[in-house]
């Protein structure tokens, strides 16, 4: 198996909905995302699959040395093999992987944060970060659709934050801000018991509303002039933002199960957002 086959492969297992808006990209573009993507699932997997703590900080480390050694042209991964031809023709920048790799090592030594500023540093870390090196690989002109790219990375995660709550506290963690659920007077342990009440509903609805409010910030970030090239971004965010409709119409019951869209209806979706341009 080649390198960028096992990142096809990586990719397409996940079902993630990033999948389906890399389809339509020319074809060396989507062999760099698709090494992107793989990348992050790897990471992602070492601290998400790995039980012993210990170990998933010496596979972190190791993750460190290997993309150190990937822009010395010394890299031994198939992920890594697959991103190096890449790394000069995007400008795809060492700190940036470096920085998703801290943000998995915060879910190692948190499972709460404080307020949404400590959120959104660590969203920066597993998401921002991404969304910069994922624009650099569509196609950048104006350094602004950098900022946008990092915009909509926070909203992706605050969306996948709101799609999972009920999967990470079976983890026992709670990424919704410790303040923000005094707020509303949820505790901890009614997420951590997969408790529903009419408090947290309110909770959601604050959640998806301020999710739906960073989209709308990111898109008016987006320059004329990338538009065309950041489609694949925009194709996320229409399958993200009903994923976010769904949520609401199910009467925010994330804690019970998770709320997703068929392959079928993603597809559709990217290719709505595709054709419009």
């Amino acid at each position: 198996m080649s390198p960028d086959d096992y990142c096809q492969q990586k990719t397409a297992q996940s079902g993630s909905s990033f999948y389906y808006s890399f389809l339509f990209l020319p074809p060396e573009r989507r062999r760099a995302i698709t090494a992107l993507y793989a990348f992050c699932r790897e990471v992602d997997d070492t601290v998400d699959e790995c039980t012993d703590e210990s170990i998933a900080r010496i596979k972190l480390a190791w993750w460190r040395t290997e993309i150190s050694k990937m822009y010395a042209g010394g890299q031994t991964h198939p992920v890594t093999q697959a991103l190096q031809p890449h790394l000069q023709a995007y400008d795809l920048k060492e700190e940036h992987f470096q920085a998703i790799i801290d943000g998995m090592e915060m879910d190692l030594n948190q499972t709460r944060y404080l307020d949404y500023p400590a959120l959104n540093k660590y969203c920066w870390h597993v998401a921002s970060v991404v969304g910069i090196l994922s624009a650099s690989i569509f196609g950048v002109t104006n350094p602004q659709t950098l900022q946008f790219a990092e915009k909509l990375g926070l909203a992706f995660q605050l969306t996948n934050i709101i799609r999972d709550v009920g999967e990470d506290a079976r983890k026992g963690r709670i990424y919704l801000p410790i303040n923000e659920l005094q707020q509303f007077n949820v505790t901890a342990a009614e997420i951590l018991n997969a408790k529903h009440t009419d408090k947290f509903e309110k909770l959601m609805a604050f959640q998806i509303a301020r999710a739906q409010t960073v989209y709308d910030e990111a898109f008016a970030l987006l320059p004329k002039e990338d538009r065309r090239a950041q489609r694949p971004g925009l194709m996320m965010s229409a399958i993200y933002r009903t994923l976010l409709t769904e949520v609401e119409a199910d009467g925010y019951h994330v804690l019970q199960h998770r709320i997703s869209l068929t392959p079928l209806r993603k597809l559709w979706l990217a290719w709505k957002t595709y054709i419009r341009g």
